[in-house]
């Protein structure tokens, strides 16, 4: 690369309005970087924001009563699954006496399979969603009459 090619980048450059230009030929290479072109962002002054994170994970909803049953719902947003593989039984079906620890379930929710709990001690009366099924935060999945 000659001087008269470098002087013809400059004049690129500066035609163009580019804030840098940088070419390579062979094992010769140029950068042309323009002067003056860097702008300070200059922000109104606010009041501070105030910020708390969200939990990385939504806390499960609370049992809802009604017709003293209580109804599990979704603590997020997933796959339903009422065993831990497809070829295993359930682990609670309609009858069984459940725990407050009790798991009733599986939600697959990104990649991750997330153990749902009874939280409440006593029978359940029904499943309400079919395994395998997408589930929506706070959907119902399980109604359960407490002892």
């Amino acid at each position: 690369m000659n001087i008269e090619e470098i002087k013809e980048l400059i004049q690129l450059a500066n035609d163009t309005g580019v804030a840098e230009l940088e070419v390579q030929r062979g094992e010769h290479r140029v950068r042309i970087k323009r002067a003056g072109l860097e702008r300070e962002l200059v922000l109104p002054a606010t009041a501070p924001v105030q910020y708390a994170p969200a939990p990385l994970a939504p806390a499960p909803a609370a049992p809802i009563e009604k017709d003293n049953l209580i109804t599990i719902k979704s603590p997020i947003v997933g796959t339903f699954y009422d065993s831990a593989s497809p070829d295993a039984a359930p682990f609670v079906k309609p009858g069984d006496t459940v725990t407050p620890k009790t798991t009733v379930c599986i939600i697959e929710s990104m990649k991750l399979m997330n153990e749902i709990e009874a939280e409440v001690a006593g029978t359940v009366v029904a499943r309400l969603v079919e395994s395998g099924k997408p589930v929506e935060y706070g959907e119902a999945l399980y109604t359960i009459r407490p002892n």
